[in-house]
């Protein structure tokens, strides 16, 4: 195997690790992030960037048990951040909506997170490696919408 070629498990354990650094990195570069656990922000920023949802819909997109999602939006309500109101459609279901303490958050986290992910990006990442940034990008995509058995899909 050349020195550049690493087989899945090996991959497996190098990427969730760099991934671990870049997200603590992140949070570090976002101290309006401190009080707020990362799936705390990853719900509320969701609910900002795709609108209103039922805590179901929350924990299929966010890949998490009902009950975890539970105490996340728990959290964010007491927080101020989320508020719930009765389903319009189905009136047993409640959706959840960022306040505008909420939204204020997001866009303050995602603007420090971003400027210093933009610096970092510009110092770090030369002309030649922008293609393999880019792929790298889409491929980490596709990672986190991959499904290990089909036959789950919606049961979450």
């Amino acid at each position: 195997m050349a020195p550049s070629e690493i087989d899945a498990a090996s991959a497996a354990v190098e990427l969730s690790l760099a991934m671990k650094r870049l997200r603590a990195r992140l949070r570090a570069e976002s101290p309006a992030s401190d009080q707020w656990t990362l799936s705390q922000l990853s719900v509320l920023a969701r609910l900002v960037r795709d609108g209103p949802a039922t805590a179901s819909q929350l924990a299929h997109a966010e890949h998490v048990r009902p009950q975890s999602i539970a105490e996340i939006v728990g959290a964010l309500r007491a927080g101020g951040l989320v508020a719930a109101t009765p389903d319009p459609t189905d009136g047993r279901k409640t959706t959840l909506r960022p306040t505008a303490a909420g939204r204020r958050l997001v866009q303050s986290v995602w603007a420090s997170r971003e400027a210093w992910l933009a610096r970092a990006i510009e110092t770090v990442v030369d002309q030649r490696r922008q293609t393999t940034l880019t792929d790298a990008i889409a491929l980490l995509n596709d990672l986190a919408e991959f499904d290990r058995d089909p036959a789950l899909r919606g049961r979450r």
